[in-house]
């Protein structure tokens, strides 16, 4: 049996991946990536992520995340499983002394914590939303000096 934790990523995943309209679907989808539970469980894991129904761009109504305002899905398809292996980073860009980091959704605050715990010289702080992160760097710091440090932390990147 697998951790609720490691549940609940799977849920949230499944839903902001794919457009599931019922618990019975959720079942089955969590059933293939190796978790067993009840109707009863599940309802209460969707009440505790705060998950809601609302109509997609077709008219359908699907599970949506509380922060996923534009009910937007990933073209390319992975498997929770492979999702929770991979660290969440999805871009890095730079506009002069702020850098923003892209995530897949719930990811961004566990890198932040992560950046703001290393204590970069070249950081002088980062803001994080459901799948975003903001850094704003120090003054003349390069570019290149700020990816070389991310990297130790987002091997991906």
């Amino acid at each position: 049996m697998k951790k609720k934790a490691n549940r609940l990523d799977a849920i949230k995943m499944i839903i902001s991946s794919n457009e599931i309209g019922s618990q019975e679907d959720l079942l089955q989808a969590l059933g293939k990536e190796g978790f067993e539970l009840t109707q009863a469980t599940l309802s209460r894991d969707l009440k505790q992520l705060k998950v809601a129904k609302a109509a997609n761009t077709n008219g359908k109504y699907v599970y949506v995340l509380p922060n996923d305002i534009l009910y937007k899905r990933h073209s390319h398809q992975q498997s929770a499983s492979e999702m929770l292996m991979s660290n969440g980073f999805v871009s890095l860009q730079f506009s002069h002394n702020i850098a923003v980091i892209r995530t897949r959704p719930g990811y961004a605050s566990s890198i932040a914590y992560d950046i703001d715990n290393r204590e970069c010289p070249h950081i002088l702080g980062t803001i994080a939303g459901d799948d975003t992160i903001m850094l704003v760097l120090a003054e003349k710091t390069s570019h290149d000096d700020v990816r070389a440090f991310l990297s130790e932390i987002i091997p991906n990147i």
